[in-house]
């Protein structure tokens, strides 16, 4: 399955709400959208998600609901993202079936681990570093943090594309990428970005200069 080296978090902006932040990151360029949304009831995220499913499409983009595998299935979304007190990987694989997308967030070698015996096709690990998009933060991993996990996975021969997540800037991309990280998601630097479009090609040169896993 394929997965973009890209993320882009969904954020409500000050002066928007997730889905002029989505368009604004698929009109310049964005091809891997997670719709997530918090303290919403199902119906409202539902009817988000089918309106962020009509974009992607009409973008040429892949769109993953964070948390609910049933509403990624109800809205045509590429697949689901789920976190560490979510479903597991396995049952939500029941519900979406074997061609769609599902994601697993982890923040620990046995988490990695964790994902690749659920069957998860890619692992969010983070945090970077301290963020407030997120409440309830893990413990924050540093560049440190990445090069002995990374180390472990390789050793541990797991093959998964591995997501880097949590306050990344673009300046952080190619070392974070040196420690064989596949690729990365952000949220706040896009949402807050007036000229995207020139982040997003500045993110795609640097994960092409430094990637150095690819998929298996």
């Amino acid at each position: 399955m394929l997965i973009d080296q890209l993320h882009y978090i969904s954020q409500a902006p000050d002066n928007g709400t997730h889905l002029t932040a989505i368009e604004k990151v698929l009109r310049a360029g964005g091809k891997w959208i997670q719709l997530r949304v918090k303290e919403q009831t199902e119906d409202a995220i539902l009817e988000l998600a089918v309106q962020a499913s009509r974009l992607c499409e009409q973008y040429g983009a892949k769109l993953i609901i964070n948390d609910y595998p049933e509403l990624a299935l109800k809205s045509g979304a590429y697949g689901v993202h789920l976190g560490l007190n979510d479903l597991s990987v396995s049952a939500a694989r029941t519900i979406l079936g074997k061609h769609r997308c599902i994601g697993g967030t982890a923040n620990t070698f046995e988490d990695v681990c964790k994902r690749a015996d659920e069957g998860a096709d890619y692992i969010g690990l983070g945090p970077f570093r301290f963020t407030s998009t997120k409440k309830n933060l893990s413990p924050v991993l540093g560049l440190d943090g990445y090069k002995r996990l990374m180390e472990q996975v390789k050793e541990a021969n797991i093959k998964l594309p591995i997501i880097a997540i949590g306050g990344i800037q673009t300046q952080d991309v190619g070392v974070i990428l040196q420690t064989g990280i596949y690729g990365i998601a952000v949220s706040g630097l896009l949402t807050q970005d007036d000229n995207p479009a020139s982040s997003i090609n500045q993110l795609y040169q640097e994960m092409n200069l430094n990637s150095t896993q690819t998929l298996c």
